[in-house]
């Protein structure tokens, strides 16, 4: 199996009673914490569980040494998997409200802990799911423990120390998930210091998809990530974005577009900037 799959609202209309499939919730919204909650309260696909940006797919953040949204303890994490009735073996479906974000992060981290097989992203999440007219249940999910066990792959992601030795040199694609004005420096609604990495390339995780707020073909992505790879290999490409979470979306469409899974660089921009000797570049 690829190890990035998208799953239409139909496709999962009609899987719903599989004995396998696990769904989770990652409705998340940065400007309130508290929106995802309070969403799945009020309707979530049938059998859904809420799977919490902040509390259950990141860690506790130390001020002036993480990010927004550290990488969680990763023995936490498989607690909370298997709270949600997951195996090794389960099909499991992530969806947020559309754009894929939050939903990607979770792909990321199950991919991070060895699931690399049988996990699909909702095409358009809850959007599309509205737009077939299909219904949303207030009911909460069975309780299942599961017995999923997986490990974190210290390969797939970089400190900032080790980005930082990486930097400059000829192999390195790095690319920042943030829209262009944030990443040009001209404004930064969220963090204290404005501007990228210095040699990172602007590549919006918004690009990602269509008008329609699903993902571009798998050679419409292919295209846009070789422009930005040129002739370097996609082994040493790393994503950024601000906190680690819009990152994973572009690794999910790599990960599309048929390119190995890249490398995170998870404390991202709010860890880059808490120490003030990190180089800071602005503009295109």
């Amino acid at each position: 199996m690829p190890l990035a799959q998208l799953i239409t609202a139909q496709q999962l209309a009609e899987r719903l009673e599989a004995p396998a499939l696990v769904i989770l919730d990652c409705r998340f919204a940065l400007e309130d914490i508290d929106y995802g909650q309070r969403s799945y309260a009020e309707g979530h696909i049938a059998g859904a569980y809420f799977a919490d940006l902040e509390r259950d797919l990141s860690g506790p953040i130390i001020k002036g040494v993480t990010g927004r949204h550290p990488l969680p303890e990763p023995e936490q994490l498989v607690e909370r998997l298997r709270a949600w009735g997951i195996d090794n073996d389960s099909a499991i479906v992530l969806y947020d409200d559309g754009p894929g974000a939050f939903a990607a992060r979770a792909w990321w981290l199950l991919a991070w802990l060895g699931k690399r097989s049988g996990v699909s992203i909702l095409d358009g999440g809850l959007k599309a799911w509205h737009a077939a007219g299909l219904p949303l249940s207030l009911d909460p999910p069975a309780k299942r423990e599961g017995t999923f066990s997986g490990e974190p792959d210290d390969s797939l992601v970089l400190d900032a120390a080790q980005l930082g030795e990486r930097l400059g040199k000829p192999e390195l694609t790095l690319i920042d998930a943030r829209g262009l004005p944030r990443f040009r420096g001209e404004v930064e609604p969220i963090d204290p210091v404005a501007g990228h990495i210095p040699g990172a390339q602007c590549a919006a995780f918004t690009d990602n998809l269509g008008a329609d707020g699903r993902f571009l073909p798998a050679e419409q992505l292919k295209q846009r990530f070789a422009e930005k790879l040129g002739k370097r290999s996609p082994e040493q490409l790393v994503a950024y974005c601000g906190s680690g979470v819009t990152a994973c979306h572009n690794l999910f469409a790599l990960a599309l577009a048929g390119y190995p899974l890249g490398k995170l660089y998870a404390g991202s921009w709010s860890e880059w900037i808490t120490d003030p000797k990190r180089a800071v570049a602005t503009g295109d």
